[in-house]
């Protein structure tokens, strides 16, 4: 069982800088692949950035490629999302999920554990 707390988010004007933490519980997060996905009212969880457990597979969604960059502390069993040159459209919930399967998948279903979320407002 892994409880996941994401921490980070607010409010920031286009162009600016945040960096999203997601805290795992737990002794075997190094074991688990992370994924950042995001969410906005009407609209389904879209993959954001993933990480597997060995670091040699890091995938990220076309819109955020350039931008966002996922790494992972294992010692402090913590995965991050630093996010720069923030657009308005990138405003949404942004949750983080571990599965122990191997690689980094893009589908919500491939990930058996799930935070609640921390809110990401980026004004024009």
């Amino acid at each position: 069982q892994v409880q996941l707390v994401e921490s980070g988010g607010g409010l920031v004007q286009a162009g600016g800088s945040l960096r999203l933490s997601c805290a795992a519980s737990g002794r075997t997060f190094s074991s688990y692949t992370m994924g950042w996905f995001r969410q906005t009212p009407g609209k389904g969880r879209e993959f954001v950035a993933g990480i597997n457990w060995s670091d040699d597979n890091i995938y990220y969604a076309e819109s955020v490629k350039g931008r966002f960059t996922i790494s992972r502390d294992d010692a402090r069993n913590t995965v991050y999302l630093q996010m720069n040159s923030l657009k308005p459209e990138d405003t949404a919930l942004y949750s983080c999920a571990a599965d122990r399967k191997p690689t980094v998948s893009v589908t919500i279903h491939e990930y058996a554990y799930w935070g609640q979320g921390t809110q990401v407002t980026v004004s024009s």
